[in-house]
């Protein structure tokens, strides 16, 4: 799918706060993630901490440059499931494994990226009904019957949101 037809598919996005569909990081975004990657290496605080977030190092395409990106995830199918309309999610590939940092241990997971709209919507939807956070941060909506909102789901993938299941080895 080119930009422009993914551009085309975000319009109509019902989230009042949606402008052009990507996630915007916070002002403090820096910040909070290095907080957040020092409680998950922490004895103790990282088994508590770590019941909701895991560690990434992804190591740059093409740069080669290690990234090192506190996650949200949530356990699906025996994988864990995470979601990202961030850029650094291009780094992750299918079949190439990820070390990360999981319940305060250091672990490698082999990694299944997902982008296409039906996997990612049903994905997403996943993540942000177990996740309000998740759901907040990725300007997802919710219906009256609490499910989340497929246009607010298909904007984030129009927007260039990806889809990783992480299976801890």
């Amino acid at each position: 799918m080119t930009d422009d037809s993914r551009d085309a598919a975000q319009h109509g996005a019902s989230h009042p706060d949606r402008r052009d569909g990507r996630v915007r990081p916070f002002r403090f975004q820096k910040v909070l993630n290095g907080i957040v990657r020092g409680l998950l290496v922490t004895p103790g605080i990282c088994r508590l901490v770590g019941r909701g977030l895991v560690t990434l190092y992804v190591v740059g395409r093409r740069s080669g440059k290690q990234y090192t990106i506190p996650m949200a995830y949530v356990r699906h199918q025996n994988a864990l499931l995470l979601g990202s309309g961030f850029a650094w999610g291009k780094n992750l590939r299918t079949g190439q494994p990820l070390e990360l940092r999981y319940m305060g241990r250091r672990r490698t997971a082999d990694v299944q990226v997902l982008t296409s709209e039906t996997e990612v919507v049903a994905h997403y939807a996943v993540i942000a009904r177990r996740n309000p956070g998740f759901a907040h941060i990725n300007k997802i909506g919710f219906d009256t019957d609490g499910d989340p909102n497929a246009d607010d789901l298909r904007a984030a993938w129009a927007a260039g949101a990806r889809v990783f299941l992480l299976t801890l080895r």
